[in-house]
């Protein structure tokens, strides 16, 4: 690599796998390294993980990313990490690790349902419902049925500010993150008193971290990391970002009216604006700058489909090398028409019931593993198309799409999202959108780009744009609307009334 040439590391932290993305200053992966971590299941309902070990694959996918690239560490301009939402981690007065609950975790379902019962006070502060994976919601359950662990808690964290406190030694929290856990009052994008109060955690606000916007410089690495990870002591580290904001950055997606789609284990649906959607019909709101808000709408009825597919019928037994080009080699092959079987993508359940269940309907004999792999690809189309249907009815503008998430990388998906959205869906040329996205944010704070705007016209590029066919336009307008009349019947049967 050229000595005096500038670079930005972007780290993304999932529920389980890290990764360390090196980007050159146009966007172009220069080198990349990842690790899976170890998740706990110590009773049903919970996922909780090892911060240490968190810490420890951090610091080694980042010295091997930086090994990989050959560049000098100095030349490493700026730091920015991304990480899963919500969840909850904690950490004491020393700093050592108190707990980790990941996303995943349900242990709060019916914390989540006495704090719902209270009213619509908390959607009338933060624009979000208590749920059982949410940050408070997590630290409410935590106060009753573990108060030891509640009495030694310094400082509340989500997955990345764990990361960016051992790069630094600072106790950060990004705005993003914090108001995609329903702990901020939003427009304001501030801590609230009376917000905590409503979950039962007055006592907690001394918890809450000092509050930075993303791009901020959060810290610059201290000497301690700087020797653990290879990375030059002093390099700026940013605020971060709530994953799904950073993988829209990474795709192009930041101007009001465009729309993320991430078609991955989680379906996330999300539309970019100057204010907030005042809606309890939407799911969640995040703000990430001054006139910059996302409004989300997610469930998890997506990709994680079709892995379910693969992994029960196709890997079993070694029956394919490559098992979701089989997938998309079938339905290719499939002429779509309106007596195609039906899927509902439930087979993790619904945000419209607890009781919903995956089917497939309308099976006749002439039918066969292709025709139900296109009903599941509908299917899941289907639900994302219902969850931006939520959008537009709060009166949000929606022109334009990007898709990313392992269902952007199928040579049929995206055709499909055109048609079944009808709109022009744009498929970004990067696949690491998270480690871009914080990236770029990276590159804000050091002062290398003027603002998001800037960076994502440097840093991003699409692949392939898909255009609407308005043949399959008209014909999916119909699927749809037969498809959400098998729901509604469905409701009955799934809850045994």
């Amino acid at each position: 690599m050229a000595e005096g040439m500038r670079y930005l590391l972007g780290l993304d932290a999932g529920n389980t796998v890290i990764k360390a993305v090196l980007f050159d200053l146009t966007g172009q992966q220069v080198a990349m390294s990842a690790m899976d971590g170890q998740s706990s299941r110590p009773a049903p309902g919970f996922v909780e993980r090892d911060l240490d070990e968190l810490w420890s694959n951090a610091r080694k996918v980042i010295r091997d990313c930086l090994h990989q690239s050959g560049i000098a560490p100095g030349q490493v301009a700026a730091i920015g990490c991304a990480g899963h939402g919500n969840g909850l981690y904690l950490i004491d007065a020393a700093g050592e690790a108190l707990l980790g609950v990941q996303s995943l975790d349900t242990r709060a379902a019916g914390m989540a349902a006495e704090l719902t019962a209270q009213g619509d006070a908390f959607h009338a502060i933060a624009l979000q419902k208590p749920w059982p994976a949410q940050t408070p919601t997590l630290l409410a359950w935590v106060k009753r049925h573990r108060p030891e662990v509640f009495a030694r808690a310094a400082t509340l964290m989500m997955s990345k500010d764990f990361i960016n406190f051992r790069l630094t030694g600072e106790r950060t929290g990004d705005i993003s993150d914090m108001s995609g856990a329903g702990l901020l009052r939003l427009p304001e994008c501030r801590y609230d008193e009376s917000l905590m109060a409503l979950y039962g955690l007055a006592d907690a606000m001394a918890m809450l971290p000092r509050l930075v916007g993303p791009s901020d410089i959060a810290g610059r690495v201290s000497a301690t990391a700087a020797q653990e990870t290879g990375l030059a002591e002093g390099t700026p580290v940013i605020g971060g970002f709530f994953d799904v904001v950073s993988s829209a950055l990474g795709a192009g997606s930041v101007r009001a009216g465009s729309a993320s789609i991430i078609a991955g284990s989680w379906g996330i649906n999300q539309v970019f604006s100057p204010h907030p959607a005042i809606n309890p019909d939407v799911f969640m709101v995040a703000c990430f700058g001054p006139g910059r808000f996302v409004n989300i709408e997610s469930s998890a009825t997506s990709a994680a489909n079709l892995e379910w597919y693969v992994r029960e019928f196709l890997e079993r037994g070694g029956h394919h090398d490559d098992p979701f080009g089989y997938c998309n080699t079938l339905i290719a092959g499939v002429t779509p028409r309106d007596d195609g079987p039906f899927f509902h993508p439930f087979l993790y359940g619904s945000g419209q019931g607890a009781a919903f269940r995956a089917g497939f309907y309308g099976i006749a004999g002439w039918h066969g593993e292709a025709h139900l792999l296109r009903a599941l690809f509908e299917g899941v189309m289907f639900e994302h198309r219902r969850h931006i249907g939520v959008l537009r009815g709060a009166g949000l503008a929606v022109a334009a799409a990007t898709l990313t998430g392992g269902g952007s990388r199928s040579p049929v998906w995206p055709q499909m999202f055109a048609d079944g959205l009808n709109l022009p869906v744009t498929v970004a040329a990067a696949r690491e959108t998270g480690a871009l996205g914080a990236a770029i944010g990276a590159g804000v704070g050091a002062g290398l780009f003027s603002d998001y705007e800037a960076g994502a016209a440097a840093m991003s590029s699409a692949v392939t744009r898909y255009v609407p066919d308005p043949t399959l336009v008209a014909h999916y307008d119909r699927r749809y609307c037969r498809y959400l009349d098998l729901t509604s019947r469905m409701r009955g049967f799934w809850s045994g009334e």
